[in-house]
């Protein structure tokens, strides 16, 4: 007999919504003209991608002319960080990130700390939170680039990014700001002008749409060097044949996640209090990771003595789906730099979980879940003790 699937890893990819897929074939099988063609096809192609460019724009109270689109957060956030640094290395060479930020920022970093950037990479407390005020503090003459994520895809930690867009721009208002919102947009309010941000990295795969389609919200007036030669695409800052399909299975995902934000928002955070509260109570041994007031779709937690990994492949068996943090760190060794840098000791990471919620889990859902969990647990220590 075939268990009842539960997916609880929202935070790595989302199912895509059977309302977004119609959006997708619709373009794929009728409008599937080249936007850069002139026939009727084409320009069918382009009204719909300035529709979907519109509506992200809308969604973050932005022109239409200042979203970019690209092929997901990872690009997104490589454009910005990359691009904004090259572009302005003879004003400087300074940069200041943190040490929990995705792979792809933390890399594009690496990068160019390799092209004789200086990185700076500020700590977190145990929340998982950075200080504002050590963000401020890290600025020099020569500081060209802040980027600050907004929700940590690992923890939930929401970042107090206005503060930080506000002490920036009273520092140096040259200094480009970028926020990697692609773990918040559809989930939180993701407010560019409020938090004073240049660029603001997206995308489609984490609220119900398609992979392989993202976007960046590039202030007017802020200059990138673009990575992609080709035919001048996307004003020549994101160059390619545009994912016509997935921008607009993007826009469709974003407008449903809009529509029913608050609503959305109030089921997720019910879902992880009744998980967090059954665990923290029903077993032993156990411990939240992320702060008290973290993100509502975001529960990180430490199983003590049991291997994460461990318990990941025994609730797939019975068709739970949760993560140890991370897919993009899901196949290295290392342990998780979130963690890590929060001070957690190695065991304490080893043996850490991450569920993450999409307001179409139920409450069912996460009793079984804990049922299952509170069984593995109860099983894997007793064989432990063997």
């Amino acid at each position: 007999m075939v268990k009842q699937e539960i997916y609880l890893d929202n935070s790595a990819t989302t199912r895509v919504l059977p309302q977004v897929a119609a959006v997708m074939t619709t373009v794929l099988t009728g409008n599937f003209g080249n936007p850069s063609s002139l026939h009727s096809k084409g320009l069918a192609a382009e009204r719909g991608l300035s529709e979907a460019r519109r509506l992200l724009a809308a969604a973050l109270s932005v022109k239409a002319s200042e979203i970019y689109f690209t092929s997901g957060g990872t690009e997104a956030n490589n454009l910005a960080v990359k691009g904004a640094a090259r572009r302005r290395r003879r004003r400087g060479v300074h940069i200041v990130t943190t040490a929990i930020e995705h792979p792809s920022v933390l890399y594009a970093a690496g990068a160019l700390e390799a092209e004789g950037f200086d990185i700076t990479f500020l700590p977190v407390d145990a929340r998982g939170m950075v200080d504002a005020a050590q963000v401020a503090a890290a600025l020099r003459p020569d500081t060209i680039l802040v980027s600050i994520m907004h929700v940590n895809n690992e923890v939930g930690s929401v970042q107090p990014v206005e503060e930080i867009g506000r002490l920036l721009k009273e520092k140096d208002r040259r200094i480009i700001f970028h926020v990697d919102a692609v773990q918040s947009f559809g989930k939180l309010p993701v407010a560019p002008a409020r938090w004073q941000a240049d660029l603001v990295s997206l995308s489609a795969h984490k609220i119900h749409g398609p992979k392989g389609a993202g976007a960046l919200y590039c202030r007017e007036g802020v200059a990138l060097d673009f990575l992609l030669h080709g035919g001048g695409q996307e004003k020549g800052v994101r160059q390619g044949t545009e994912n016509t399909a997935g921008i607009a299975g993007f826009a469709e995902a974003a407008r449903l996640a809009l529509k029913g934000r608050e609503e959305h928002m109030k089921i997720m955070a019910s879902l992880r209090c009744a998980l967090l509260e059954g665990i923290l109570d029903t077993i032993p041994g156990t411990s939240c990771n992320g702060p008290a007031d973290a993100a509502p779709h975001i529960l990180n937690l430490t199983v003590e003595g049991i291997k994460g990994e461990v318990l990941v492949h025994t609730l797939g068996e019975q068709g739970i789906y949760i993560s140890t943090g991370s897919a993009c760190h899901s196949h290295r060794p290392d342990p998780s730099h979130v963690l890590m840098g929060m001070g957690r000791t190695a065991a304490s990471v080893e043996s850490s979980l991450r569920f993450s919620f999409s307001p179409y889990n139920t409450m069912q859902e996460i009793d079984i879940t804990l049922e299952r969990l509170r069984q593995a647990v109860s099983d894997l220590r007793v064989l432990g003790r063997r």
